[in-house]
C-alpha cells in the first residue's frame, strides 16, 4: 500500500502545480509542500525544480515517478488477485483498434477455451489513452501499435505488420505509376484521429521526408476504422493502415494496395506493461499463451 505522501508526489507530477494538486487531494498547499520535502529528505534528492512560475521534474523525480507508478499498479493488481482467490483468473487489458479487430480475437478465443472460468475485460482505445489507463492501474497490460516510452514500459514484440497505402479498386489516382509518396499528396487522405497508433506511424514516416499530413490536398479525419475502409472502398480517397486490417478487402478486390517505390514500412504491434513490475513473470506467461 502506497504512503499518502507518495500519492501527493504522483498528483504533483500529474499537474506540475502544487495548488492544483492540493485541490485534487483536498488538502492545503503547505501540506503538499511538506509531503514533497519529506520525500526529498527521505531519498536525499531534489524531486522538482522551479522554472519561472512552473515546476518540472528532476531526473531523480522522473525515476521516482516511474518506480512509484509501477508500485501503485502492482498494489492494485495484487488487491484484485487476492480478492479473487487462487482458482479464479482475470484478464484485464487494453488493445488498440487494429489489434482489437484483426489481431487479438482468435488468441483470446483460444485462451478462453483453455481457461473457461476466466473473467475478461478488454478496453479498445488509441495508444495514448491506453498508456494513461496502464499508468492509472485501470488495465494490467496492453497491446499497442503506436509509440511509447521504452524506458517506462517493459515490452515484447507481439507481431510485425506491413503498413501500406490503399485505395478503392476502381479509384483513379491523379498521377500515373511508378508511384512515389509525393505523388499521393494531390489526393484526399482519410486518416485516424490524433493519438491513434495508425496515424502516428504515418506521421513519423512523413516527418522523415519533411512532410506532414496537412500537405495532402484534403484531409478527412475519422476515429472509426470501418468507416474509413468503407469510404475508401467507395473511391473517396486514399488511406494508410496495417495490411492485417484490409487483408480481406484486398483478397476480395474491394480495395487495392498502392505500391510506392519510396515507402516500405513494417511496424511492431507490442505487448507492454509497466517497467519494474513485480508481476513481470505473470505478464510474460500471458504473452506466451496469447502469442501461441
Amino acid at each position: 500500500m502506497l504512503d499518502f505522501r507518495t500519492e501527493t508526489f504522483l498528483t504533483v507530477c500529474k499537474h506540475l502545480n502544487y495548488t492544483k494538486a492540493a485541490r485534487v487531494l483536498n488538502i492545503t498547499q503547505p501540506a503538499v509542500s511538506q509531503h514533497i520535502r519529506y520525500l526529498e529528505e527521505y531519498y536525499a534528492a531534489k524531486l522538482f525544480l522551479k522554472n519561472g512560475k512552473k515546476i518540472e521534474l528532476t531526473q531523480a523525480g522522473a525515476q521516482l515517478r516511474s518506480a512509484l507508478i509501477a508500485m501503485k499498479h502492482d498494489d492494485l493488481f495484487l488487491r484484485k488477485k487476492l480478492s479473487r482467490g487462487p482458482r479464479k483468473k482475470e484478464l484485464n487489458f487494453g488493445v488498440t483498434l487494429t489489434v482489437g479487430e484483426f489481431v487479438i480475437p482468435r488468441p483470446v478465443a483460444e485462451y478462453l477455451k483453455k481457461h473457461p472460468h476466466t473473467e475478461l475485460r478488454v478496453v479498445v482505445a488509441n495508444t495514448q489513452r491506453l498508456l494513461k489507463k496502464l499508468d492509472d492501474g485501470e488495465i494490467d497490460f496492453a497491446l499497442v501499435e503506436g509509440y511509447f516510452a521504452k524506458n517506462e514500459y517493459d515490452h515484447i514484440v507481439f507481431r510485425t505488420e506491413p503498413y501500406i497505402a490503399v485505395c478503392g479498386n476502381a479509384y483513379r489516382l491523379k498521377k500515373q505509376p511508378p508511384y512515389m509518396l509525393d505523388d499521393l499528396l494531390c489526393e484526399r487522405i482519410l486518416i485516424r484521429e490524433t493519438g491513434s497508433g495508425t496515424r502516428e506511424v504515418l506521421e513519423k514516416c512523413l516527418e522523415e521526408k519533411n512532410l506532414q499530413v496537412s500537405d495532402f490536398r484534403n484531409v478527412v479525419e475519422i476515429s472509426n476504422l470501418s468507416m474509413i475502409k468503407t469510404l475508401v472502398a467507395e473511391n473517396c480517397g486514399v488511406t494508410f493502415l496495417y495490411e492485417a486490417a484490409v487483408r480481406k478487402e484486398l483478397d476480395e478486390r474491394i480495395l487495392r494496395k498502392i505500391d510506392l517505390n519510396d515507402f516500405y514500412v513494417e511496424h511492431d504491434l507490442t505487448f507492454i506493461w509497466r517497467q519494474g513490475s513485480v508481476f513481470s513473470d505473470d505478464y510474460r506467461v500471458l504473452y506466451e499463451e496469447l502469442h501461441g
